[in-house]
């Protein structure tokens, strides 16, 4: 019978496509997962991995391998599931992959509920980008990922993850609050997009959505932004915005936890993005995903 272990070995070098990368994620060295994957090779009687340049590339048998190992690991979280169904109350560990603006607006409370309704279940929370927390969930990394995808730019679809709405998000530009910013700059004339054509920008790192968004936005609005300052920090950009360094789009989320001492501006069309939540297949049906769900819509404003 081939090892389970070694079949998610292969499957985690398609979904990540290097030897390293699987053993970063596995917290193993990148020898041992070759030898491993070696002695799979060995088991199957089969070729499994063709090296292409630096890289090793999966012939078909391995492809094939890696659609049943998914089949088989799907199966195992669900008798997992349907055996923790039989338990008294909610137990275990759920780790939750969320965005910095969902972090802020749904975590705390959501903890505090869990904790009062459902004492011996723990969770966990990392910050990550939705584009890498969805991969990592792939790779039982996280339980269950907070997730967002903008209007227009759909979030990465995979097969063995469900996904549930959540809630949806506006976006709206914020300007300084007033005139007194910073080299004689007058925000208070800014009444649309285009409004905000000659002043600095503050927006994600490139490749982030949001970034990809608000440009696009600007450049239906007839300009170019002047994106002079990046950070993924959404408490710094309101920062920068609140002492007129800058303007910037930004989601409705986080004025959750404190009002932004900024003004806001709506953007044509009124845009909004989504907020959902994703995890495995054969999770879904566990309670503590269900609980959580329940937890997460309860809180959601």
């Amino acid at each position: 019978m081939l090892d389970v272990r070694r079949l998610r070995l292969l499957r985690e070098l398609a979904l990540h496509g290097t030897l390293s990368e699987v053993a970063e994620v596995l917290h193993q060295s990148p020898s041992s997962v070759s030898q491993q994957l070696s002695l799979l090779e060995r088991e199957v009687g089969v070729e499994l991995l063709r090296k292409v340049g630096r890289r090793v590339e999966l012939t078909p048998a391995a492809e094939l391998l890696v659609e049943h190992t998914t089949e088989i690991l799907s199966r195992l979280e669900q008798a997992e599931a349907a055996v923790s169904t039989l338990a008294d109350e909610v137990a275990g560990t759920v780790q939750i992959a969320a965005f910095q603006s969902a972090a802020l607006a749904f975590m705390p409370q959501l903890l505090t509920l869990l904790a009062t309704e459902h004492p011996r279940l723990k969770v966990t929370m990392s910050q990550r980008l939705p584009e890498e927390a969805l991969l990592e969930a792939r790779s039982s990394e996280f339980d269950l990922v907070i997730a967002q995808q903008y209007p227009h730019h759909p979030a990465p679809l995979h097969q063995d993850l469900d996904r549930a709405p959540l809630t949806t998000d506006r976006l709206r530009l914020a300007v300084p609050p007033g005139d007194g910013g910073p080299r004689g700059r007058d925000a208070s004339a800014i009444g649309s997009l285009a409004g905000a054509a000659h002043w600095p920008w503050v927006m994600e790192p490139r490749g982030a959505a949001s970034r990809v968004w608000t440009e696009h936005a600007c450049r239906e609005a007839g300009f170019e932004p002047d994106v002079r300052f990046e950070t993924d920090d959404l408490e710094a950009h309101i920062a920068l915005v609140e002492t007129g360094n800058a303007v910037a789009i930004l989601p409705g989320l986080m004025s959750v936890r404190r009002e932004p001492h900024v003004r806001w501006v709506d953007l044509p069309g009124d845009p909004h993005r989504e907020v959902f939540t994703s995890t495995r297949a054969g999770l879904a049906s566990a309670p503590a995903i269900v609980v959580c769900r329940q937890a997460l819509a309860a809180v959601a404003p």
